[in-house]
């Protein structure tokens, strides 16, 4: 029989005064048996940190993910269907970079450990010829305090400002600072 998802639910507040945007978010996560609690927890402060004002069917949405090929980690759509922002996690492959660049409008990946500045050393050149394509750098230091903050219920508060993430959680806080690679 094969193991279950566990289930987590979080509600978020984003209070991002870069970008003007303030909003809570009651959000529901599935924690797939192969996934960290840190990946989960980096899939969420990613959402805070990309969510935007719009609602409904094309608002930011957590997809399948890990268990499905064919989906990112994130992605936002229009009401055609069409993918806007495709969010991939971890360190893809050139051929699934290709694909997300072909579907979205827009693909961000997310490094969350040390091991993703070998991949971006390997694959800077490659990626460069993706004009829709930007890669986010999260510390791993930083992501080990953020899964500190995880819980099957949970409340966090997101305050974004000057390029900084402070969440906040009853479990206690950590700074996250998002490094955009290769740009100045």
């Amino acid at each position: 029989m094969a193991i279950k998802a566990t289930v987590y639910k979080a509600s978020v507040q984003v209070s991002d005064m870069d970008r003007h945007h303030y909003q809570g978010y009651d959000l529901t996560l599935a924690l797939h048996p192969s996934e960290t609690q840190e990946r989960m927890m980096v899939r969420l402060a990613a959402f805070a940190l990309l969510a935007d004002e719009k609602e409904g069917e094309e608002q930011l949405a957590f997809t399948k993910g890990i268990s499905t090929e064919d989906e990112p980690d994130l992605w936002q759509k229009n009401y055609s269907d069409e993918v806007l922002l495709w969010v991939e996690l971890g360190q893809p492959d050139e051929k699934r970079l290709r694909k997300a660049c072909g579907r979205a409008q827009q693909v961000i990946v997310v490094n969350y450990n040390d091991k993703s500045d070998i991949w971006w050393q390997q694959n800077q050149g490659k990626n460069s010829r993706f004009d829709n394509l930007r890669v986010l750098q999260f510390a791993e230091s930083q992501v080990v305090l953020l899964a500190e903050l995880c819980a099957r219920s949970m409340q966090l508060n997101v305050t974004i400002q000057d390029g900084e993430m402070w969440i906040s959680s009853e479990r206690g806080e950590c700074l996250m600072t998002p490094i955009w690679r290769g740009e100045s």
